[in-house]
């Protein structure tokens, strides 16, 4: 089983920007929490990173390979009905996660227009979130397997 995680617009700058609000691990850190988990899980992981709205939808348009999908769109999470549409348009569930607790920021980052079509969304628990949305991927997916 694959999986695809993808890390929005400035998630490279972990561990380097407002460690309050992100943590201080860094992404290459949290890339190896979740390579490691996997290892454990028994799933493949592809992981990727995109500042660009239109490289995250490619992204996601071409990942029909993948049971599920682990998605962080930072920024996007409040913006991007592309990206909202690109999840929509794929028959894999997705599981949306942020390392802050979106609902308890700033007014504008409390709206999600992923989370209409995501199987479901973790967030506030730091660099644990990816882990929690990982295995929630993988449940998810063979869930979806066993039902098929």
């Amino acid at each position: 089983m694959k999986i695809l995680i993808i890390h929005g617009p400035n998630l490279n700058l972990l561990g380097k920007r407002e460690a309050n609000i992100y943590g201080t691990k860094t992404l290459d850190e949290i890339n190896a929490l979740l390579k490691k988990l996997a290892k454990e899980l028994k799933v493949e992981l592809d992981i990727k990173q995109s500042n660009h709205e239109g490289g995250i939808v490619d992204l996601i348009q071409n990942s029909k390979q993948y049971a599920a999908l682990v998605i962080n769109p930072a920024a996007y999470t409040h913006t991007s009905i592309a990206i909202r549409d690109a999840i929509a348009a794929v028959e894999i569930p997705a599981v949306e996660v942020h390392l802050s607790n979106i609902h308890k920021r700033e007014e504008f980052r409390q709206k999600s227009l992923i989370a209409s079509v995501a199987y479901g969304q973790i967030s506030g628990f730091g660099y644990e979130s990816y882990l929690l949305g990982l295995r929630a991927a993988v449940s998810i997916a063979n869930a979806k397997k066993s039902v098929s």
